[in-house]
């Protein structure tokens, strides 16, 4: 099982930015990418519409022969994981807003967080966030209509900076010091966000944890691969593959894109 693909799913295309440290922190490892871009966002869908994505796309990393799965979507990680991993036998890597660091570190005690609907109302991030946000302000909002304008190739457009100032200004008023991005697709918004946000705030996303989370379980599991090839990376999406491509124009990893209908 060493020399099988970790498989990678998300809502769509911005699961690539857990995709693209994952591939760097594990150069010799293969891995597999679905895309579900015909789903998304998963952020305003039912909690039981999620977890039957979520199988969906477990099922077809299965039958491409993966060996673990990460869940790159933090609307189906705190949704749907739980029932993932009762239902299969796979490690299940997940992620969710990395609340804990900036709770930790905070010197204002306002932290801002956005992420999708999915994410903000779902039992996990509640629980976490209870956890850690004790005597903490915690700003949160919810970025409706982020992930359509990412998933169109809209990221650096009028639209985009006019809705993320937006969300944004709330938060600014608030002194946050830390924002928490909670969704796999906000991290391509990190160039704007810098125009926007002053340089005491700082920004955290989950990808390079999750990527050495998943050398761990790897690990743990006697998975790692053992051969000193570099590794091979297919990514898949069930919507526009141009959209894909674009978002991966300047990744200096090799792969490959193609149309898949799962």
């Amino acid at each position: 099982m060493q020399h099988q693909a970790i498989g990678i799913f998300d809502s769509g295309i911005g699961g690539t930015s857990i995709w693209k440290e994952i591939s760097v922190a594990l150069p010799n490892e293969n891995t597999i990418y679905l895309a579900d871009s015909k789903n998304a966002p998963y952020g305003k869908r039912s909690k039981d519409d999620i977890i039957a994505l979520s199988i969906k796309n477990t099922e077809k990393l299965l039958e491409l022969n993966c060996k673990i799965i990460v869940v790159a979507c933090n609307t189906a990680t705190t949704n749907a994981i739980k029932v993932l991993r009762s239902t299969y036998d796979i490690p299940f890597i997940g992620i969710e807003p990395a609340i804990k660091p900036a709770a930790l570190h905070t010197k204002t005690k306002k932290v801002g967080v956005l992420a999708t609907k999915g994410t903000l109302s779902s039992e996990l991030f509640a629980k976490t966030s209870d956890v850690y946000t004790n005597n903490i302000e915690v700003i949160e909002v919810i970025g409706t209509g982020l992930v359509e304008l990412i998933e169109e190739g809209k990221i650096d457009s009028p639209e985009m900076h006019t809705l993320l100032t937006s969300y944004i200004k709330p938060m600014i008023e608030k002194d946050i010091d830390y924002l928490v991005l909670g969704c796999s697709h906000y991290p391509y918004l990190i160039p704007i966000l810098r125009k926007i946000l002053s340089d005491k705030v700082t920004i955290i996303d989950s990808g390079e944890a999750v990527a050495r989370q998943t050398r761990v379980i790897l690990d743990a599991n006697h998975l790692l691969n053992s051969s000193s090839k570099t590794g091979t990376h297919n990514l898949y999406t069930n919507g526009d593959v141009h959209t894909l491509k674009s978002m991966l124009r300047s990744n200096t990893v090799a792969h490959t894109v193609s149309s898949l209908d799962f």
